[in-house]
This record gives C-alpha cells, structure tokens and sequence, in this order.
C-alpha cells in the first residue's frame, strides 16, 4: 500500500512539474526519438531517487537537479548532434503575422545558436535563468555558490552581448 501511495505522489508531482522535463529534453536533445529517450531516462532516474527526496528543497528544485544531470549525462554520451534550445512555444500564428516577427525571429534563433554552443554547466545555468529562477534557486539546483551563478551569469551575458554586436555589426 506505501509503493501504492508513493506512485501516486510520484506521478502526480511529475505530471505538475512536466514542463521541467519538457524544456530540458528541448534543450538538450535535437530529434524527438532522442527527447523521448531523454524524458524517460529523466522520469526513470526521478521515480528511482524519489525515495531520497527529504523535502529540504522544493519538489521542482530537487526535480531540476536530477533531470539536469541526467540531461548533461545523456547530452555527453550523445554529443555527435548538436542540442537546441527551445526558448518559445510552437509557433500556431497566422502567416501575416509571422511576417511581422521575422526579426525578433531571427534573433531568438541566433540567441538560441550561441546558447547550444556554450558548455554543459553554462547551458543549465542560462536554461534557468530564462526561466527567471532565482540565484539562489539556480545555485540549489545546480550545487553551486550563488556568487558562483552571479558571475557566470553575468559572463555569459557578456559573451552572448558581444556576439550579437559583432553579428549586428
């Protein structure tokens, strides 16, 4: 009966946070076989740690944590194809309107680009901060000091600033 209750938590938490696992398998996978490969490997490692959950963290910061190791697991062992982020819904717009967004387009595409091109730890960080978590959440989730994420932070952006004048340039 406790396996019983435990499932049942386990799978309504997940189905709250699916989106957790929506957006890591989307920035870490390019093909939709390896997404659906990647979310179950995430859902699989999520259930057979769920026991360890001590609620010390948020359920989602925890649920972070394990989906974003698993993904950069999965991400070196398959890193013969580059991963995409996707930073936007599916886009469902009329064309007449699409027309009227190419340029913002253009440059969440480019934004997206130097985003897969950077390393593991830098894509997490940048995945979570595009998702407005805290500092102090992203360092939780990924182990490190929050000083640690500010400056990080704050390089990547420097980084991606500059690339984007030197493309606008």
């Amino acid at each position: 009966m406790m396996i019983q209750n435990n499932k049942k938590e386990f799978l309504n938490r997940i189905e709250e946070h699916k989106l957790i696992i929506y957006k890591i398998c989307n920035s870490y996978c390019k093909n939709q076989y390896d997404r659906a490969d990647l979310q179950q490997e995430i859902t699989y490692q999520l259930w057979r740690s769920y026991g360890q959950f001590n609620g010390n963290v948020k359920f989602s910061t925890w649920m972070y944590r394990v989906a974003l190791n698993v993904a950069i697991t999965f991400y070196r062992k398959t890193k013969k194809s580059k991963a995409i982020i996707q930073l936007t819904e599916p886009d469902n717009e009329p064309e007449d309107k699409k027309e009227d967004n190419t340029a913002l387009e253009k440059n969440i595409h480019t934004l997206q680009q130097f985003i897969n091109e950077l390393k593991e730890l830098d894509k997490a960080l940048m995945i979570l901060y595009l998702e407005e978590k805290t500092y102090n959440e992203i360092a939780e989730i990924l182990g490190i000091t929050e000083t640690n994420v500010a400056t990080r932070i704050s390089r990547i952006k420097d980084k991606l600033k500059q690339r984007f004048s030197i493309l606008h340039n």
